[in-house]
């Protein structure tokens, strides 16, 4: 095995502009670029999309929803007509499947309820919400796709990462509930209300764990992210100052 002397007198030879030259071939940001790409051409499905029937358009999709939460006493026929108005020719059944994927409930159900933005405001000392973010991990197979569930505490600010896996499995999620509720060492013994979306992880067992620790699950309407605005800026967070920074290499370092 060659010695740092070896090397040392190696490296005098070659001088200090040579050395230079080659060790500015590969820098930290040329790293982290090659790991971007890499992890992109993993899930590039571009060459094996198929077309299929075209969507409502997302503007309308969102206008829809916009216009159902914003006239909380409006119907089908009232909001179709709205976006006539607006020269949005829109089917009452395609406004019904919008609403309904959205988990938007029909207009009788919907007048008489709480608004999400004002929900927080009212139950924000007892309020915590929960979301996945998924990291990249290079391991003996390559790249491996890791599930990371934290769960924060909306007044306080305070995050907890309640597990970290390759793919969540029912099992794993009911032991991470029953830690979360946990009388003496549970994140949640100070709240009372969980916001999640709809996952299939959290499984109506899953929020009969948390009734269990008087934790009452609150499950978002479908793809509407900005309902848990609070766990979403903390994902952009960690992401910008931490995980866009930074490659791992095995789940021990992630």
């Amino acid at each position: 095995m060659t010695n740092a002397g070896d090397w040392r007198s190696k490296g005098k030879r070659l001088g200090r502009k040579t050395l230079d030259r080659f060790a500015n071939l590969v820098t930290p940001g040329t790293l982290l670029a090659w790991h971007r790409r890499l992890v992109a051409q993993k899930y590039d499905s571009s060459k094996i999309r198929k077309p299929g029937r075209p969507r409502t358009k997302g503007e309308i999709q969102e206008l829809i929803l916009k216009l159902a939460w914003e006239n909380r006493t409006w119907g089908y026929a009232r909001i179709q007509g709205a976006l006539a108005n607006l020269r949005h020719e829109v089917s009452r059944g395609t406004i019904a499947n919008v609403l309904k994927a959205a988990g938007v409930e029909p207009a009788l159900t919907r007048k008489d309820g709480m608004t999400w933005r004002g929900f927080p405001k009212v139950h924000r000392p007892v309020l915590a919400a929960t979301d996945f973010f998924t990291v990249e991990v290079w391991t003996g197979r390559g790249l491996v796709r890791y599930h990371v569930l934290f769960v924060i505490q909306l007044a306080k600010r305070v995050v907890e990462i309640a597990g970290v896996v390759p793919e969540p499995t029912e099992s794993w999620i009911l032991q991470i509930a029953r830690n979360l509720v946990d009388p003496w060492t549970g994140f949640l013994t100070s709240s009372r209300l969980l916001i999640h979306d709809r996952a299939t992880v959290f499984s109506e067992h899953f929020r009969q764990l948390l009734r269990s620790g008087r934790v009452e699950s609150l499950r978002l309407p479908a793809r509407s992210p900005n309902l848990n605005a609070y766990a979403e800026r903390f994902v952009r967070t960690i992401r910008q100052e931490c995980l866009g920074r930074t490659v791992f290499f095995g789940a021990s370092s992630l």
